[in-house]
């Protein structure tokens, strides 16, 4: 998600830099109007969005990013190709992404639209059902996902995007395996805990077998706190699906505080894998769950 004001941008920014991070994406969350706290814990959809409010919300949100690339504090990547120049600019690159299909608002034509703005991920849902499918948190309407959400994966595919299933239930998801001719993306989840979002290892098995990656979410659930707990949820999805499968989904600075102390920022990034390294991993393994795995799918989606 992105931060919530362009001051802890800027920070994050920064301590990007200084963690050595090549890139991220940076997600507009397309449904944030309408988003809200229940009393009890948890966030969910208010009220239904006014027209065009969560299109102008998404839009609005990623110029603070493209702000950015223009200051030249990021460089804005448009390609897989786009990733060397970060490495040797020595400058975080940003990957413009939406959380939530919402800002679509029906209407097929906008993912071109949105694709020619920049953006190169959609996550089809997040905290509200909208016209593409369930989510995990609340009761399922659709059966899973709907035709439009269909179209609109087969539209990202023809276009080179990257299809984002966070959030979707895994009636969803395994429709959207069926659909996509390209590997799917969970971006932000774990395995098999209390947490409303974490997903089963059938779940996890079905984006693995798209050649897909699972992003892991520093999240304290299942009896897994703090960054030795992040570490133990990243070792548990590599044991379900295997380490060609297993990414990094931070989900940080978003409308929710972190999730955790132990790892505040991305300029701590170089203990997570030095963490993994004293798992046992050897270092072409660490380097696939920091990133190369998803370059993968960043590379397959846009082929």
């Amino acid at each position: 998600m992105l931060p919530s004001s362009p001051l802890s941008l800027e920070s994050q920014v920064e301590r990007m830099s200084q963690g050595k991070v090549r890139a991220s994406l940076f997600a507009a969350v397309a449904d944030g109007p309408v988003i809200g706290r229940r009393p009890q814990g948890g966030l969910y959809a208010t009220r239904e969005p006014r027209p065009g409010e969560c299109y102008s919300y998404t839009y609005r949100s990623l110029e603070a990013v493209r702000a950015r690339t223009v200051a030249g504090k990021l460089i804005l990547i448009q390609s897989p190709e786009d990733l060397d120049a970060p490495r040797a600019q020595g400058k975080p690159g940003a990957l413009l992404a939406v959380e939530g299909g919402d800002f679509l608002e029906g209407r097929i034509e906008r993912v071109q639209e949105a694709h020619e703005r920049g953006i190169r991920s959609i996550q089809l849902t997040h905290y509200r059902v909208n016209e593409l499918g369930d989510i995990q948190t609340e009761a399922p309407r659709h059966g899973g996902l709907t035709a439009f959400g269909q179209d609109v994966i087969r539209e990202m595919n023809r276009l080179g995007m990257i299809v984002d299933v966070a959030h979707l239930t895994f009636d969803g998801v395994r429709t959207a395996a069926g659909v996509s001719r390209k590997p799917l993306l969970l971006s932000h989840t774990v395995l098999r805990t209390n947490f409303a979002r974490s997903i089963t290892d059938e779940h996890a098995r079905v984006v693995a077998g798209t050649g897909g990656v699972i992003g892991i979410f520093p999240v304290n659930s299942g009896g897994y706190h703090g960054f030795s707990g992040y570490v133990e949820h990243i070792v548990r999805m590599i044991k379900a699906v295997g380490v060609d499968h297993v990414g990094i989904g931070t989900d940080m600075d978003g409308i929710s505080p972190p999730s955790f102390v132990s790892w505040t920022d991305y300029s701590e990034w170089p203990s997570l894998t030095a963490a993994l390294l004293a798992r046992g991993y050897s270092r072409e393994d660490v380097a696939k769950v920091s990133g190369g795995n998803f370059l993968r799918v960043y590379r397959a989606s846009a082929a």
